[in-house]
């Protein structure tokens, strides 16, 4: 990687790791799905005009769109929704360390769906540390109370993540950024209605200035700027380098929740954090050497 793409690399983690602060902020006035329909009906309009101004064709997407309504599912719709309403129960910086578990949950995924190669020790003991990490994140107080239920949520939406990677897989002959754009329009499709039946928005109290603040910064910077800059990311280093961002995410959306939101930074978050990325640097396979499984 050159130093333009390290600076890439630390860019994508702000926004990125701002999407938590946001996502607390909002959980205050707004119910899990309204947020979640703001975010890509935001950011897909925003992208949507991006590509139609660069005179790309959406014919490419139109022939896939059941891959795109399920990618929209697992990596928008779902996942967004899980976080916005597990925020409501467990702290910003919690989440995202939950978030971390993403590549872990996906080494699995690619595993099981056949589009990986075969197992390493060191991708053994990666996947089995992140699974210690969690619950060394959780703790003893994660089995009782709201605690389990907000860590569930937030886990399950790290497990949406890797579900949806095979189906990216499908789409890597696409441009990355007509993807992303495709992935926000269905996953707005979807959650229009859900969104309707479930909170109907239109009887809700009008958010505040810092909640409208809260979505436009989740849309615009976490979700439509972020994705120009991952998809750049990984054209210009590879998805495994771009991969790399999940080791800085927790540590931006850790201090962002303390300096913001005077968020404790615990002693449980801190050591879970970082028997999760010992098993992230095990998994990517750079730091140490590859040892073959028996």
């Amino acid at each position: 990687m050159t130093r333009k793409d390290w600076l890439l690399l630390f860019a994508l983690s702000v926004p990125w790791g701002c999407s938590f602060l946001f996502f607390k902020v909002l959980g205050a006035e707004l119910p899990p799905l309204t947020i979640a329909l703001g975010r890509v009906a935001i950011a897909a309009a925003v992208l949507g005009a991006a590509l139609a101004a660069a005179g790309v064709s959406v014919a490419p997407f139109t022939r896939h769109w059941r891959d795109m309504l399920l990618l929209g599912l697992l990596n928008n719709a779902v996942p967004f929704s899980l976080f916005a309403w597990g925020e409501t129960l467990v702290s910003s910086g919690t989440a995202s360390v939950f978030n971390a578990m993403a590549p872990v949950l996906t080494v699995l995924a690619l595993r099981a769906a056949g589009l990986s190669g075969p197992f390493t020790w060191n991708k053994w003991v990666g996947v089995l540390l992140g699974f210690a990490g969690v619950v060394v994140l959780a703790g003893p107080d994660a089995l009782v109370g709201s605690n389990l239920w907000g860590d569930l949520a937030c886990l399950g939406a790290a497990g949406c993540y890797a579900l949806g990677a095979p189906v990216m897989a499908r789409l890597r002959h696409l441009p990355p950024s007509g993807v992303a754009a495709g992935q926000l329009i269905s996953s707005t499709l979807i959650l229009v209605p859900a969104a309707a039946l479930v909170d109907r928005p239109w009887a809700l109290p009008a958010p505040s200035l810092r909640a409208w603040g809260a979505l436009v910064g989740l849309a615009l910077l976490s979700t439509a700027l972020a994705y120009a800059v991952y998809f750049r990311l990984v054209a210009r280093a590879g998805p495994a380098n771009a991969m790399l961002v999940t080791y800085m995410v927790p540590l931006t959306a850790l201090a962002l929740g303390n300096l913001v939101l005077r968020e404790p930074i615990t002693l449980n978050a801190l050591l879970g954090a970082g028997v999760i990325l010992a098993g992230l640097a095990l998994l990517d396979g750079r730091w140490l050497p590859q040892r073959e499984a028996t």
